[in-house]
């Protein structure tokens, strides 16, 4: 079972300054109130002592925010102490690409993965963007370079060009547009294009044109190869065990799953559609077929819900800690500070403001 108390590598960061007792008790009761419904097989339940244990840590962060005018943005992923322990915003990647847009802040820390820090610089140059761990990659945007996608264009030279946000910045500048796992359908349905080349998700790709087919629209789906290490994981099989264990059970499942889990999911979305789902939905079990980090969030703010042993580990999500980011606030290394050429940032955000207008009309 995990340590939550101690990051995986190097020695816990100690705070700068220390706390009064009723400073790190007030601090201890607001996480242990948050936290306290944490719990599914890959958690130790929070208890008020490991919340007092940790409370120097994000008393820290939030005195270093402060001194610094410096916001965390965190997706839904990361662990728990860091979504209610420091986060300013959370969220899935849409709604964190528009918090950092709009963030009027000198320093921008993202806790996530690193193609997620690109965007927030891509959109918000102003601001110095850090990251806590320039090793927490991505197996989508790891599976395919600006100069693959470059190739794989002159092979198809009438489709538009669609990129998951799951992809490094050279890939962004690459591409016609920018989708989200929130918008991925709406623009693939709205573009004249009859070929899409969509960048970099093979099983997303597989499930945009099901859904193409679905609604009776003509488009051709070409894609490269790459997958989510996460959601490519589940299968068929283990709804149907779930099911035959569980009557009533409720299964929710991204787009980055498997065709044959998606099509025997109750519901397909993206993690905030996940959790309004969940939210909305009146059943005696759930079964989420995403990462460990979007159940912890759900088990938190739906103490209410029951939910089945499914998720899985992104290992990349979890080299957040607040140890390191004690750290890249104190003193961040040079590669933990996202830099992009302008001429490269500013073709890539093209294709994201391309989304904003496609999804929610011109800004």
């Amino acid at each position: 079972m995990k340590d939550l108390l101690q990051p995986e590598l190097g020695d816990p960061v100690l705070p700068d300054r220390t706390f009064t007792d009723k400073e790190l008790e007030q601090e201890a009761d607001r996480l242990f109130k948050q936290m306290a419904h944490v719990e599914c097989s890959i958690y130790q339940k929070w208890t008020y002592e490991g919340c007092r244990e940790i409370a120097p840590k994000t008393l820290e962060i939030k005195a270093l925010k402060e001194r610094l005018g410096a916001v965390i943005l965190a997706h839904s992923y990361v662990e728990p102490e860091i979504i209610y322990g420091v986060a300013d915003y959370t969220g899935d990647s849409y709604k964190l690409s528009r918090d950092a847009q709009r963030a009027n802040a000198s320093i921008i820390l993202f806790s996530g993965v690193v193609f997620m820090a690109e965007t927030a610089k891509i959109l918000n140059p102003r601001s110095k963007v850090i990251v806590p761990d320039r090793g927490s990659g991505c197996s989508l945007a790891d599976s395919l370079t600006g100069a693959q996608l470059r190739e794989l264009k002159q092979q198809y030279p009438d489709a538009a060009v669609v990129c998951y946000i799951n992809c490094n910045a050279d890939v962004k500048a690459e591409s016609d547009v920018c989708v989200t796992s929130t918008n991925v359908y709406d623009i693939c349905a709205q573009l004249p294009q009859q070929r899409i080349l969509f960048v970099p998700d093979r099983l997303m790709a597989e499930n945009i044109r099901m859904e193409m087919r679905r609604r009776g629209i003509d488009k051709a789906i070409l894609t490269s190869d790459g997958t989510c290490m996460v959601h490519d994981q589940f299968t068929d099989d283990l709804i149907d065990e779930a099911r035959a264990r569980y009557p009533g059970l409720r299964v929710v499942s991204h787009p980055e799953c498997l065709p044959e889990v998606t099509k025997k999911s109750d519901f397909v979305g993206s993690t905030s559609a996940m959790m309004r789902y969940v939210v909305d939905t009146d059943a005696p079990y759930f079964m989420m077929l995403t990462e460990c980090g979007l159940v912890s969030r759900l088990e938190v703010e739906n103490p209410d819900k029951r939910f089945i042993g499914s998720c899985k580990l992104c290992p990349y999500m979890k080299m957040n800690s607040l140890d390191k980011i004690i750290q890249v606030l104190r003193d961040p290394s040079p590669e933990q500070v996202i830099e992009l050429d302008e001429p490269l940032r500013l073709k890539a955000e093209r294709s994201i403001q391309r989304m904003f207008h496609l999804t929610e009309g011109a800004q």
